[in-house]
C-alpha cells in the first residue's frame, strides 16, 4: 500500500486515520472497529463492504 495514499484517505464514516493490515489486505479503522477490503490494489471504502473487527483485533 502506498504510504502517500494512506496519508490522504480516511474512514468514510468518522474521517479517522486508516491503518494498513498487510496480512489481510485491509484498511482498519480502530475508531469504528471496521476493516475495509482492498480489491485488486484498490481500497473499497464502502460501509456495506466493510467487516466488523473481531474482539481479538480490537485495540
Amino acid at each position: 500500500m502506498d504510504h502517500h495514499l494512506l496519508e490522504i484517505i480516511a474512514c468514510p464514516i468518522c474521517n479517522g486515520k486508516l491503518h494498513f493490515d498487510k496480512k489481510n489486505l485491509e484498511l482498519i479503522c480502530q475508531t469504528d472497529e471496521l476493516a475495509y477490503p482492498i480489491s485488486n490494489g484498490i481500497p473499497v471504502l464502502l460501509e456495506s463492504h466493510a467487516r466488523d473487527l473481531s474482539s481479538l483485533e480490537k485495540k
